[in-house]
């Protein structure tokens, strides 16, 4: 997918190439709250790119990130349009991403869409058509692609030995920050989750989903857990994803099991492990003909049967990478990796799995008093 140019990125028209050179790209920030203020930031500090200006609903808290960046600070999209940037970060609550990106992207703007891309499918569609009839760049920013443990997973996928999943098992539960409570819990984190798996299992959304989630202090999901199934000609792979917002720590720890590997990843501490067979095959085979005899192998130390190692990652700021890739695409014309299509698919896994869920427990919503004595 990365690459090519199909749709969004295509030349020929208000959204095709634009030639930076001499120059360098001017970026704006639509929504500098908690993640919009470090696009700014970025923007600000790299060298190939100048901040023009950010929107923001709140002016004082505009005004003061204008300030301090050097930039200037617009009253809307259209503003921020006239202003002439090549390339905006829209940073706004979901609710506000169509009414945020679809005119940018009409003028030709290159859109990275913070995630998810959008609230529901429709809206979702809505933006990746104003991308394929503008031609113009338009990225989801699912940043956990730019963790540097991701990053170090996938540079171990594109060598020899890419891992085949069987099983993906993952849990991202954290204390209540009561943000992001007008959505469900799979819409503002288990989405994170949803673009890796679907990324693993190389674009294709899950052929069956079973989930079941309770609504606990909002009127959405606070917990759920979802079970995914591919079945592809390589074999059948089941990802169990768990997510809560109710819990007592923080932890965001993914394992995946393959034909030739395991792979136990945790994004928070940005370290990995992973186990690979090491025995020549002739070796297993001596192995478990001994275990069918009743042979005692007590002695045998099974770590020398395969390879264990640490995964080696970079000091890389993962929205710093994320906007580079971004930068990349827009400058060279070409369809972002995480594209209109990845997060419509993201995004309709995540309708699936809300949907199941609901479906499970009679949509009703559970009376916190009835829970609260067992957490």
């Amino acid at each position: 997918m990365a690459g090519t140019n199909n749709g969004a990125g295509a030349s020929g028209n208000k959204g095709g190439a634009k030639d930076f050179t001499g120059r360098k790209i001017r970026a704006g920030v639509v929504g500098v709250g908690r993640m919009g203020r470090h696009h700014a930031r970025v923007y600000a500090q790299l060298p190939d790119t100048q901040l023009v200006g950010v929107v923001d609903t709140n002016p004082e808290r505009a005004e003061a990130l204008a300030e301090q960046f050097g930039c200037k600070h617009f009253h809307s999209v259209s503003q921020l349009i006239e202003a002439g940037v090549d390339v905006v970060s829209v940073a706004v609550p979901t609710t506000y991403h169509v009414e945020s990106t679809v005119p940018l992207l009409q003028a030709g703007v290159a859109c990275l869409v913070e995630k998810p891309l959008a609230g529901d499918v429709e809206e979702a569609q809505k933006i990746k058509r104003a991308a394929e009839t503008s031609g113009s760049v338009l990225m989801v920013g699912h940043i956990e692609r730019f963790n540097p443990i991701m990053r170090a997973l996938r540079k171990e996928q594109s060598e020899e030995n890419a891992i085949v999943p069987r099983f993906i098992e993952v849990s991202r539960v954290s204390p209540m920050t009561f943000r992001s409570v007008d959505t469900s819990v799979v819409m503002d984190m288990m989405i994170h989750d949803l673009d890796v798996v679907i990324m693993l299992m190389g674009g294709r959304e899950p052929d069956e989903v079973q989930a079941s989630g309770v609504a606990v202090i909002t009127e959405h999901e606070d917990i759920c857990n979802a079970r995914l199934t591919w079945r592809l000609p390589t074999g059948t792979c089941v990802a169990n994803i768990t997510c809560s917002r109710l819990a007592l720590k923080t932890e965001r720890i993914t394992r995946i099991t393959g034909e030739n590997a395991y792979v136990k990843i945790d994004y928070g501490a940005k370290t990995g492990t992973m186990i690979r067979r090491l025995a020549n095959e002739q070796q297993m085979i001596d192995v478990r003909e001994s275990l069918r005899q009743g042979a005692d192998l007590s002695n045998m130390k099974w770590h020398e049967l395969v390879k264990i190692e640490e995964l080696q990652v970079d000091e890389g700021e993962p929205i710093v990478e994320e906007i580079k890739a971004f930068l990349d695409a827009v400058k060279n014309n070409r369809r972002p990796e995480i594209d209109a299509s990845a997060g419509l698919a993201n995004v309709r896994t995540a309708e699936r799995i809300i949907e199941a869920a609901r479906k499970e427990r009679g949509g009703k919503h559970i009376d916190v008093m009835a829970v609260s004595g067992r957490r």
